[in-house]
């Protein structure tokens, strides 16, 4: 693919990203085949939940969403004066996700086709990318680890990172 078809589908997933309700991180992914988008996915809450995608997890107190955590910086401080860190809920779908599972409910296949994502897929999207038929990644971003982008090249699927893309 040239360049810049890659970058300008890399603008698109960009721009997709900006749909999202997540104020942590928005995340954007479209997958193209046959030099069309297919499909397109961002980081969100389940059809029907509310789009609140973070709730606040304070310093020093239990939390409802998977106990304390005090080695974190927490950098948001209350209406109180607590401090708190906006933490993403584990019902939130990724981007690769959502755009896979809207795939998979069209009469499209995801078979040879490429995804363009904003970040660096986990491991748990990347599995997914590979069970789908992806057989080409390009992402923006780096994430805190690169498991998932291993598991790719382990498994034969192309992976790229694109530098230098002018989201304006």
């Amino acid at each position: 693919m040239k360049s810049k078809f890659k970058q300008y589908y890399m603008k698109i997933a960009a721009e997709t990203a900006k749909l999202s309700y997540a104020r942590r991180l928005q995340v954007g992914a479209i997958v193209v085949k046959d030099d069309r988008i297919i499909s397109i996915g961002y980081n969100g809450m389940p059809a029907g939940w509310d789009n609140n995608c973070e709730h606040k997890e304070y310093a020093g107190r239990h939390n409802s969403y998977g106990g304390e955590f005090t080695s974190w910086t927490y950098d948001q401080q209350d209406e109180d004066g607590e401090m708190y860190r906006l933490k993403t809920r584990p019902e939130v779908l990724h981007a690769e996700t959502n755009a896979i599972s809207k795939l998979a409910r069209s009469n499209e296949s995801g078979d040879g086709a490429t995804i363009f994502v904003t970040h660096m897929p986990c491991m748990d999207c990347a599995k997914l990318i590979y069970q789908s038929g992806i057989n080409t990644v390009y992402y923006r971003d780096s994430y805190k680890t690169t498991d998932g982008i291993d598991f790719l090249k382990k498994s034969g699927v192309t992976v790229e990172q694109i530098n230098n893309v002018n989201d304006s």
